[in-house]
């Protein structure tokens, strides 16, 4: 990497965007709402924070502030996926959705690397498991990740001197 480049990784849109595919081609017919892809996005990479596989990202401090600067980039990642036709948009009953694009699946049997193997798995981990909750059901798993969040912060700001 040059001097004066900040690095980026993992958080750019086409990162995040081959993200989005690996989820919505491992939940194929399925689609998602934009805020079910921001999380499910936080998820697939801390699949340990849900019972599940290894993390593929380090750990970071301060879990909830990594979800909230997702949102945009979720946006970013699926405007340019949709480009490409590995995203599609739908429009429901139910608001936007967005599902795996006519060529989601053979730009996802094309991947070779360990780390896209591996992103592939996990997406596939994290459908089964929580594909199919309710937005309810959804809710609940991520309050009690929100719950060890504010516990996470409460100890660091403890240990900074201040009050819980």
């Amino acid at each position: 990497m040059s001097q004066g480049r900040k690095s980026i990784t993992f958080n750019s849109p086409l990162e995040a965007g081959i993200r989005a595919v690996a989820i919505l081609g491992a939940a194929y017919p399925q689609s998602y709402d934009l805020q079910r892809l921001v999380a499910f996005d936080y998820l697939l990479v801390h699949t340990a924070d849900v019972g599940g596989p290894d993390n593929l990202h380090p750990p970071t401090p301060m879990h909830s502030a990594e979800l909230l600067v997702r949102r945009k980039l979720v946006e970013q990642a699926l405007l340019l996926m949709m480009t490409r036709d590995l995203v599609k948009r739908e429009v429901t009953s139910d608001g936007i959705k967005y599902a795996a694009g006519e060529n989601a699946t053979t730009f996802l049997s094309s991947v070779s690397s360990l780390y896209l193997l591996a992103l592939k798995d996990r997406a596939s981990w994290l459908i089964e498991v929580l594909g199919n909750h309710s937005d309810e059901e959804f809710k609940c798993v991520m309050r009690r990740l929100f719950d060890k969040w504010v516990e996470e912060f409460q100890q660091v700001e403890q240990g900074l001197g201040g009050e819980a």
